[in-house]
């Protein structure tokens, strides 16, 4: 069964942030968000809004559609 698609978002959001070397805290203050939110959204604890994935595109610099590829 495939998991959650907060939990595939998830885990791609964490593997962005790996690729780009950063901490939590410091996607946190790149992206203008809270830690804890982060680390619930990597965890698939959120269903992120698309205010924020709009956010979160933007700071890694990819499009809303590549940051969805590969879920």
């Amino acid at each position: 069964m495939t998991p959650d698609i907060r939990v595939r978002f998830g885990n791609r959001l964490r593997q962005l942030r790996h690729r780009q070397g950063w901490t939590q805290e410091e996607l946190a203050d790149v992206l203008g968000l809270d830690r804890s939110y982060i680390a619930e959204i990597e965890l698939g604890k959120r269903n992120v809004c698309l205010k924020n994935i709009e956010v979160i595109a933007k700071g890694f610099k990819v499009s809303m559609g590549q940051l969805f590829s590969r879920l």
